[in-house]
């Protein structure tokens, strides 16, 4: 523990049952700390017997928790979580303002257990999301048939929201159940299909559990989507180029993408959909063309892509440092491939595509100059000539990789 922060914070995870579902661990904590902090409705769970000042957690949290905090922890401070403080809780939030030397978890189980319980669904191989914090649209990138998913509401409006983006998916006929107050004497637990979703608003406090069924449209979750799932005003980076380009890109949970010049956003959408965790900014000059980017990102379940509408290499300054970066348009100009290169962290990759002379003649500069690989990518698709099938060439892409 650190010397100039001595004083440690407790996290106690707590249920819609209250008290009396509490270890002994977690009411010998509460019984014996100075303060509690927590909301509202956690704090009127505790019993009178329970000593402590009662404080309330700040809405927004992050901009001053951290003096509220440290106003309290020497009185020995313990915080009420909904909950698993560390599944989307405010374990995490405090474990990173704070430092895992100085909080400490009393865990209780999560409302995506409860919910799981209750369902008869192995949590295992149930998809959670929280939509706590995320935009609704979220949801898409996990629907398929056969899935089932957990969603972590908001607030009492998140289930018909997400009913009517469900069905709008092409997922009408799924069964959503949502599953309020769970493990409390007031759980409730309603039931319908997402296309004739009537369901008042209920408690705010809830779990919606999606079971798509057999009917819906299939999504891959491996790059190379389908050309007609993107509206595009023909900038688009081809099917099967695309997945050529991403497997050049090699994205790995976690890591940002640029994509400099990004026309429909595709390459910056299918790094993202590749896992949960990845992460895109797309960088475009055109506004027309931002707009669309984000209609593709929500409709294929990615709206946190970040959009920065402007031209490279200008409108690069100030982004966060990236794991890897696709130039797709603007490679010729001026200055768009140093700024990258030098933007780019070390060990980081760099991907970019060329379609005529002069950017094709760019890229064999640099591949001259600082090695990497090259690569000629030549597609043709079947279509129809008279009453028989021929081939239909398409322009071919030259792709340059290099790592730092």
């Amino acid at each position: 523990m650190s010397a100039d922060h001595p004083h440690l914070v407790t996290v106690v995870g707590i249920g819609a049952g209250g008290w009396s579902e509490l270890s002994r661990t977690g009411h010998d904590t509460l019984r014996s700390t100075g303060v509690i902090m927590g909301s509202s409705r956690q704090l009127a769970l505790l019993p009178p017997s329970v000593p402590a000042q009662r404080v309330l957690l700040p809405s927004p949290l992050l901009p001053t928790l951290g003096e509220l905090v440290e106003e309290h922890a020497a009185a020995g401070l313990a915080v009420l979580a909904s909950g698993d403080p560390m599944f989307h809780g405010i374990g995490v939030t405090l474990v990173r303002l704070l430092g895992p030397d100085r909080v400490r978890v009393i865990a209780h189980p999560s409302s995506a257990a409860l919910a799981a319980a209750r369902m008869g669904w192995p949590l295992a191989t149930t998809e959670v999301l929280s939509l706590v914090t995320a935009d609704p649209a979220t949801v898409r990138r996990a629907l398929n048939p056969g899935r089932r998913l957990l969603v972590l509401s908001r607030d009492a409006s998140t289930p018909a929201t997400v009913a009517g983006l469900v069905a709008a998916a092409g997922f009408g006929s799924a069964t959503i159940t949502v599953l309020s107050q769970l493990g409390g004497p007031s759980e409730q637990v309603v039931t319908g299909t997402a296309g004739s979703w009537e369901h008042a608003p209920g408690d705010p406090l809830n779990v919606i559990a999606i079971d798509c069924g057999p009917d819906g449209p299939a999504t891959s979750v491996v790059p190379g989507l389908a050309d007609s799932a993107y509206e595009t005003d023909g900038q688009l980076t081809k099917r099967e180029v695309r997945a050529v380009t991403l497997s050049v890109l090699a994205p790995v949970p976690g890591a940002l993408l640029w994509d400099v010049g990004a026309g429909s956003g595709s390459i910056g959408i299918e790094w993202m959909r590749t896992h949960p965790s990845c992460r895109a900014i797309a960088i475009e000059s055109s506004a027309p063309r931002a707009a669309t980017i984000a209609t593709n990102a929500a409709m294929l379940g990615v709206p946190a892509l970040q959009l920065i509408t402007g031209r490279a290499p200008e409108a690069l300054d100030g982004l966060p440092t990236p794991d890897a970066i696709f130039i797709g348009g603007g490679l010729t100009r001026d200055g768009v491939l140093d700024a990258c290169l030098t933007a780019l962290r070390p060990g980081g990759r760099l991907v970019a595509n060329a379609v005529t002379v002069e950017s094709e003649a760019a890229l064999a500069a640099a591949h001259a100059e600082l090695g990497g690989e090259l690569i000629r990518l030549s597609v043709s698709r079947g279509s129809p000539v008279g009453n028989f099938t021929g081939w239909r060439t398409m322009m071919p892409v030259t792709i340059w990789s290099v790592t730092r």
